[in-house]
């Protein structure tokens, strides 16, 4: 029962988080709509990493698999399945020689630096996953979204 109140305590945190980035977003683009703001490539604030179609959808690809992977490892903490939490953060969201090789070859020093510190923050995750404590374990998964956040604020594809 404590677990899946931490969990829950966690998905509603996301949720509030998500929704205040919303908020304050919604805020500095004025009225605009959405199809607007796609339209728009000078409202949005990020950085382009000026991908070839073929590597965007490959990128994209990716990251909707780390998305996957996280909600695997949340679903396996609910569980207390601690060692195959650590597995999936180790084998689809660390720092494999597959994901150094993509993160050196999008063509930005800064990405690659982010995408580097993602995944070995992964890496962490995966160890203090190990453990078994889960407020450990959230506080690791926490910085690991961090990440991700800090990430899609700065870049775009």
């Amino acid at each position: 029962m404590k677990t899946s109140m931490i969990v829950f305590g966690v998905l509603c945190a996301v949720g509030v988080s998500v929704t205040i980035y919303a908020k304050e977003h919604d805020a500095t683009m004025g009225n605009m709509s959405h199809h607007q703001m796609m339209q728009d490539t000078n409202v949005d604030g990020r950085i382009s990493l000026q991908l070839t179609p073929q590597m965007k959808q490959h990128q994209l690809a990716n990251m909707r698999s780390h998305v996957v992977a996280v909600q695997s490892i949340i679903g396996m903490l609910a569980e207390n399945k601690f060692d195959e939490a650590s597995a999936v953060a180790h084998n689809q969201l660390g720092l494999t020689p597959e994901m150094r090789k993509m993160c050196n070859m999008m063509g930005n020093e800064d990405f690659t630096k982010m995408g580097l510190a993602f995944h070995q923050s992964a890496d962490v995750l995966g160890d203090t996953l190990k453990t078994g404590d889960m407020r450990l374990s959230l506080k690791a998964l926490h910085r690991t979204m961090n990440a991700c956040v800090q990430c899609h604020a700065t870049f775009r594809q």
